[in-house]
């Protein structure tokens, strides 16, 4: 599913990414196709004035008459071989034929100053192949009178080739481009597709856990019921004892499905309005006088060590609080009897730093990148989880993150561990 959808993600960029490069390929084809034509045009200009220039326009027999004799290519002397002029011809103010060079002409033309390109075959009687010609009418005027027109034309095969040139290196040019894009749109589809792939993954984890977990307490529940059913109908207290089971059993699944609710429903940022500004301090003394803390650190030593100064931020005091009993919860769970449970209270970089320090089991570096993780638990802790699901540490994780904060641990197994928050104030 996964690759498919790259696949597509991938294809839809080559081919918007294609039809951008061939769109602005055609433009500049299109650009320099005007550009070529308009040297033509400056040259078939140029020449036509040279020509022009020659014109002698005097009086003869009690009229003006003009003399052509005189004039480049049009008068008596041939052109030069490398003229690369095909035809010329001369009108006079009417439009009459009055005298060509090369291909013969139209008798009358429209007299009007234009260009234009024809297409000519069988040009000189040479052969039948087509020729592309840029051919210019030219006005003449000698003081300011119009004496006649001036049509000639060029041959536009250096320009075809030169275009033809263009052409192949724009497709040439395009096609690499499309390559490179094609790879590129698979590779950032891939990144693209990445967070999803990983979400996936996650969701299908996260369902399979579950599963798994729910199992056991409906399991414990159905079968204290079967066995509850079975029993004599005088034993009371052999019923007394499963239904207390039974009720142990609905109860841990009620906790869980209540922290699988708070994990579903706490996701994404926390709105302005649930943001409250508090002292720090008597959030942690709150959470050190629940009931809760105190039942997990009745055999423990339980300290803690905060400022005689308050230290403000902005949170959710209820989830903050929350957060705190899971990792006071969880660092008395995998302490021994006796042993020594510390919460701390200090600022760092205008930071409120939090720790909760315990000098239990530890945990292994192995286990380290993945006890945030819901449903994990450390594999030597397992004797002590048996009411644990594994997401009281996930949980805590899920809410500092929610405040733009951190949580993290370090431990050392045999030694203890000591968790980190961090929220900015």
């Amino acid at each position: 599913m996964f690759n498919r959808s790259r696949r597509n993600l991938a294809s839809w960029f080559t081919l918007s990414m294609g039809s951008i490069l061939i769109i602005f390929a055609g433009i500049l084809y299109y650009q320099e196709s005007i550009q070529q034509l308009e040297v033509i045009d400056l040259i078939l200009y140029k020449k036509a004035r040279v020509i022009t220039s020659s014109v002698r326009y005097k009086e003869y027999q009690g009229e003006k008459r003009v003399f052509l004799k005189n004039l480049p290519v049009l008068g008596n002397n041939p052109p030069p071989e490398d003229s690369e002029i095909i035809y010329a011809r001369w009108y006079d103010t009417k439009g009459n034929l009055k005298r060509y060079f090369g291909q013969l002409p139209h008798k009358k033309i429209t007299p009007i100053f234009a260009y234009q390109t024809i297409k000519v075959t069988n040009l000189s009687g040479i052969s039948s192949q087509v020729i592309w010609l840029r051919e210019i009418t030219l006005p003449v005027q000698y003081q300011g009178e119009l004496i006649g027109y001036l049509q000639m034309a060029m041959p536009m095969n250096r320009i075809q080739e030169l275009l033809h040139k263009f052409l192949l290196l724009l497709i040439s040019t395009v096609f690499i481009a499309l390559g490179i894009t094609s790879l590129t749109g698979w590779f950032l589809s891939g990144i693209a597709m990445q967070p999803i792939y990983l979400s996936y993954k996650q969701l299908e984890r996260f369902t399979a856990h579950a599963s798994h977990e729910l199992r056991t307490p409906l399991a414990a529940i159905l079968s204290n019921a079967q066995v509850g059913l079975l029993a004599p109908m005088e034993d009371s207290a052999s019923k007394h004892l499963r239904l207390e089971k039974v009720a142990e059993g609905a109860k841990s699944m009620n906790t869980l499905i209540g922290n699988l609710l708070f994990l579903a429903r706490r996701t994404g940022r926390l709105t302005p309005e649930s943001l409250k500004a508090v002292d720090v301090r008597d959030l942690l003394k709150e959470v050190l006088n629940s009931s809760s803390v105190k039942t997990a650190a009745k055999h423990l030593n339980l300290k803690s060590d905060l400022p005689k100064s308050p230290i403000i931020v902005r949170v959710d005091a209820e989830l903050i609080c929350l957060a705190v009993i899971n990792l006071l919860s969880n660092a008395c769970k995998y302490t021994p009897a006796d042993g020594l449970v510390e919460l701390r209270l200090l600022t760092k970089y205008n930071q409120a730093v939090i720790e909760v320090e315990d000098n239990g089991m530890g945990i292994a570096a192995t286990d380290l990148p993945h006890i945030f993780e819901q449903f994990y638990r450390v594999e030597q802790h397992q004797t002590n989880s048996t009411n644990s699901f594994g997401l009281g540490l996930a949980i805590a994780q899920q809410i500092i993150e929610v405040h733009n904060g951190h949580l993290s641990v370090k431990s050392k197994l045999g030694q203890g561990s000591v968790f980190q928050i961090k929220l900015p104030m």
